[in-house]
């Protein structure tokens, strides 16, 4: 039975399956293999990251649209705002985008850096929200300073009484006579007794890093007051953690944050209209029904918000406040997707071109050509079994030296041939001996990628990604596939794991090409991307749709060269140069020789790091 790779648990309806191939469902519905294909054919070689910017505006779309569908159920009188973390993709090629796609909805965005800030101010039309989080020095609240002034709605987020201690420090070297409307709004971080779960749980909770205490808030308001500041306090923040799998910690948090907006209010601060619920919206990575991680839809998510913020602005007699949100993830993860070459089958030597049969053989070996030869679904397991323990038997004989190398590569082919032709016939559901024995025959697919660089997330914490081939998606895999990156890292590697095995095709890559396509990739993934083994960001390429449906692959940007990977790191890329052609000039090769050597130099030194496929040499 052919597979869907999981599509109807993570993709959305934003991809499908239709006949051999994955195709986008939008537009002229486009196989990816075929946009690849394009790519490659202008001179683009190894793995590339293709961005569509249709699924950013889809999710932007999404969020908004439920959230407002909320506000009208439940009558809720505040706004929605939303912002987007920049700490999830700063890419260029990804913010530009996104400031086109939110164009009509107000979006904003999110800086925690001073780097970050100054793409905010760039990139965030004016009137648009910017909030500021993270610590922050006096410089960076400058900067702060010079985007109010210039017209943009700016928050900045407070962390500690500090940073308020500075921003009336730096509005009095200013000046008093700023117009209150030219000055910053002020946000406050609350250090929340509630807490997330899983990897990101302890960005909430009384450890968390980042908010003020309860008594912190009081001093900060007390401050406030006395510098007359406190009618630019508009905004209290919290955020549980990234990737929220569970809807219930977010409920209690809302309960813990509106309760304190109502007393913050109650108490004087009567210019706060806003609570900011940070990010953590979180997106579906699984790919197997069984182990979906979100208990909760967008629509659940919205609802709950609305109605607890509603509910707790009635009881404790104060206006409902202004939604605002950071999901990053859930807007950028979809847009994103690494598609790379398989460049070689680990196993591809047990078949039976290679065995070596002689004339004569030993009888055990004689009885695994029989097996193999007459295994079918009544006798398979059987089979399985013989083979498994001629394999122990054989093995014993070659280390007592009573049969030879020839006979060893034999009984391993034959063994590994027996164990995947009884795995096709038997039934592995619920049987946990052949998920066993399936595990140890696992084929190794080499990948021309980097996980460090392209999927740091599941290096770093174990984090899955859907992976899909882009074709023979008519055809049943039938290979467990483990994946290995081309680093010479052993910790570059996708295991095969039998609670939600990945099963591939058994592929010629020397006949044919064969791709793998990574989803879900466009959060955090590009910004973590470590250069180990000095492999950088792959070549990328954003896929538009005209408005006839037909597809355009546009700011195509090419992997760095290997002198400017050098370069980044501040290698003198000048004296390299002319150490590598002065040892060439100064050899003993003859003129010919000399001019062959450099012009194969200087071709690879513009090349990048990752490798050539067999097909990519043939043209």
């Amino acid at each position: 039975m052919k597979s869907d790779y999981g599509l109807s648990v993570w993709g959305g309806g934003n991809f499908e399956i239709e006949g051999d191939s994955v195709i986008v469902n939008y537009g002229t519905r486009p196989a990816l293999l075929e946009i690849v294909k394009e790519v490659r054919n202008s001179g683009y070689k190894g793995p590339v990251l293709l961005r569509f910017p249709h699924l950013i505006e889809q999710q932007i779309k999404l969020l908004f649209g439920e959230f407002e569908r909320a506000f009208d159920e439940f009558e809720y009188q505040g706004s929605f705002n939303a912002v987007f973390p920049l700490k999830v993709n700063q890419f260029p090629n990804f913010v530009s985008r996104v400031t086109d796609a939110s164009s009509s909805y107000n979006y904003g965005l999110e800086a925690g850096s001073k780097a970050e800030l100054i793409i905010a101010m760039a990139n965030t039309p004016l009137g648009a929200p910017i909030t500021v989080n993270g610590f922050k020095d006096k410089e960076m609240i400058v900067l702060c300073f010079i985007a109010a002034k210039s017209g943009h709605n700016i928050t900045i987020t407070i962390e500690g009484l500090n940073e308020l201690e500075t921003i009336i420090e730096v509005h009095k070297e200013f000046g008093i006579n700023f117009a209150s409307t030219q000055l910053p709004h002020i946000g406050m971080r609350i250090r929340m007794h509630s807490a997330g779960v899983g990897a990101w749980a302890k960005s909430g909770g009384y450890s968390s890093k980042f908010g003020l205490t309860s008594t912190e808030l009081l001093i900060a308001c007390d401050i406030l007051k006395n510098e007359g500041w406190i009618e630019r306090f508009s905004m209290i923040h919290f955020h549980i953690g990234s990737q929220m799998e569970e809807i219930s910690p977010l409920k209690k948090a809302l309960r813990e944050a509106g309760n304190i907006y109502a007393d913050l209010i109650k108490m004087g601060a009567s210019s706060l209209s806003s609570i900011n619920i940070g990010g953590g919206l979180a997106v579906e990575y699984s790919q197997i029904p069984k182990s979906q991680t979100r208990n909760y839809s967008i629509k659940e998510f919205a609802n709950d918000v609305v109605y607890l913020m509603k509910d707790i602005s009635q009881s404790k007699g104060v206006k409902e406040p202004n939604i605002f949100t950071e999901s990053g993830r859930f807007i950028a993860a979809s847009h994103a997707i690494l598609i790379a070459p398989v460049l070689e089958l680990f196993s591809q030597e047990y078949h039976e071109k290679s065995l070596r049969v002689k004339e004569s053989n030993p009888p055990l070996i004689e009885e695994l050509f029989d097996l193999y030869e007459n295994i079918e679904k009544s006798n398979a397991r059987e089979y399985l079994h013989d083979a498994i323990d001629h394999l122990e038997s054989l093995l014993t004989l070659f280390d007592l030296g009573y049969i030879d190398l020839e006979d060893r590569s034999n009984t391993e082919i034959l063994v590994n041939l027996i164990v995947k032709k009884a795995i096709f016939l038997l039934d592995t559901k619920g049987r946990e001996d052949l998920k066993q024995i399936e595990d140890k025959i696992q084929e190794k697919y080499l990948v021309n990628f980097s996980i460090f660089q392209s999927l740091p997330d599941f290096w770093g914490l174990g984090q899955g990604f859907p992976i899909v081939p882009l074709s023979h998606l008519s055809k049943e895999p039938t290979q467990a596939a483990a994946i290995w990156d081309i680093t010479c890292d052993s910790d570059g590697e996708i295991a095969y794991n039998s609670k939600a095995p990945l099963k591939l095709h058994d592929i010629d890559v020397e006949k044919e090409e064969y791709f793998l396509g990574f989803f879900l990739v466009g959060a955090y993934q590009e910004v973590l991307g470590m250069k180990h083994n000095l492999f950088t960001h792959p070549t990328e390429a954003t896929i538009t749709f005209d408005e006839s449906g037909e597809y355009r692959i546009e700011s195509l940007l090419e992997a760095q060269n290997l002198m400017d990977i050098l370069d980044d790191l501040d290698y003198d890329i000048g004296i390299i140069d002319k150490k590598l052609k002065s040892n060439i000039e100064e050899s003993s090769l003859s003129e010919e020789e000399k001019e062959t050597l450099l012009g194969k130099l200087y071709l690879y030194l513009s090349e990048n790091s990752y490798l050539k496929t067999i097909q990519a040499s043939r043209g």
